[in-house]
C-alpha cells in the first residue's frame, strides 16, 4: 500500500470535513450482494426499493437513450431483467456515485472530469475484454471511481488545489506527483481513505489507491494495470478534464503493460496505434453517456 504518512494525511484531510457527502448504504450493499454467487432476482429488487429515491433513478436511467428499451420499463424488478445483474450494478452505483457531487463547484469542470472517468470506465471495460478479464463490469467500475480523491481534492481543498494548478501552469507534470510534493499526499490516497469511509470492496480500494502503481497491487494486480492504462489511454485520446497533466508514454516502458502480458500474451500482439483510433472514435460515445446521464439524475 502507499506510503503510511501519506495515507494518515489523506486520512486527516478527509476526516476534517464533517458534511462530506456519502455514497447511499443500499447502493454499496447491491455492489456487495451483486459479487455473491447464486443471489436472487428478489433479493437484490427488494435491496434496491428499500431506498425509494434510487430505485426511482433507476427506473428514469433504464428508460434513457443510454439503455435504449424498447417499451418503457416502470418497475425495478423488470429493469432488473432487461438489464441483467451486472448492469444493474453498473447502474446503481452510477446513479449514486454522481449523484453525490451534483450541483457543487469545484476547481476541475465536473462535465469533462466525468468524460475522463466515464472513458476510463468504458476503456478499461474494452481492455479487460481484450485480456478476457472474467468481469468487465468491475472494470469498467472501477475505472469510472479511480479519481474519486481528485474530485474531493477539487471541491474541498480548492484554494490549495488552485495554487498547485497555478504553479505549474504551462508546464507537463504529472498530477499525482506535484500532488504529494505540494500537499504532502495526493488523490490517489485521498481517494482510498474516502473509498474505506463509503465501504467499497477491498479491491475497489486498491484500484484507487494504486492506479498509479499498480505493481504494488495484491488483490488484484491485473485490474490495477487495466485502470492504469486506460487512464493513459484516455490522456492521450483528449478526455484528461484539462490536459493539466503529460499526455504521451511508451506502452513497452509502463509496469501495467507487463503485468497484462503476464496475464494474457495474446495482448503483446495489440496493434497500439489502431487501438488508439478506435478509442478515439469512441469520445463522442462518451460524452453522450456523459450527457445522458446528468440530464437523468439532474432532472
Amino acid at each position: 500500500m502507499e506510503n503510511v504518512a501519506m495515507i494518515q494525511k489523506a486520512k486527516e484531510m478527509v476526516e476534517s470535513f464533517v458534511d462530506l457527502p456519502t455514497i447511499p448504504q443500499v447502493a454499496t450493499r447491491v455492489i456487495e450482494l451483486l459479487d455473491r454467487p447464486g443471489v436472487e432476482l428478489d433479493e437484490v429488487a427488494d435491496m434496491i426499493l428499500s431506498d425509494q429515491v434510487l430505485a426511482a433513478r433507476v427506473i428514469k436511467m433504464v428508460n434513457s437513450p443510454l439503455y435504449k428499451p424498447a417499451h418503457e420499463i416502470k418497475s425495478v424488478k423488470r429493469a432488473l431483467i432487461y438489464l441483467g445483474f451486472r448492469h444493474i450494478r453498473e447502474l446503481a452505483f452510477t446513479c449514486s456515485f454522481v449523484d453525490v457531487f451534483q450541483g457543487r463547484d469545484g476547481i476541475f469542470d465536473i462535465r469533462t472530469f466525468w468524460e475522463h472517468s466515464f472513458g476510463v470506465g468504458v476503456v478499461s471495460k474494452i481492455i479487460a475484454q481484450r485480456v478476457r478479464y472474467p468481469d468487465t463490469e468491475k472494470a469498467y467500475l472501477v475505472g469510472i471511481v479511480h479519481d474519486i480523491g481528485e474530485v474531493f481534492l477539487s471541491y474541498y481543498r480548492q484554494d490549495l488545489f488552485k495554487k498547485m494548478l497555478d504553479s505549474v501552469k504551462g508546464q507537463p507534470f504529472r498530477l499525482v506527483d506535484k500532488e504529494r510534493e505540494f500537499m504532502g499526499t495526493s488523490h490517489t490516497e485521498v481517494g482510498y481513505c474516502i473509498a474505506q469511509k463509503w465501504n467499497f470492496p477491498p479491491d475497489y480500494c486498491e484500484v484507487i489507491a494504486l492506479h498509479h502503481a499498480p505493481k504494488e497491487a495484491k488483490l488484484d494486480p491485473t485490474l490495477c494495470a487495466i485502470v492504469n492504462l486506460a487512464d493513459l489511454f484516455c490522456s492521450v485520446c483528449q478526455l484528461d478534464y484539462g490536459g493539466q497533466a503529460w499526455v504521451s508514454f511508451n506502452l513497452a516502458d509502463e509496469p501495467a503493460w507487463s503485468i497484462l502480458k503476464g496475464y494474457a500474451p495474446n495482448v503483446a500482439d495489440l496493434d497500439v496505434e489502431r487501438f488508439c483510433y478506435e478509442l478515439e472514435d469512441r469520445v463522442p460515445e462518451i460524452q453522450d453517456i456523459v450527457r445522458s446521464i446528468f440530464q437523468q439524475i439532474g432532472a
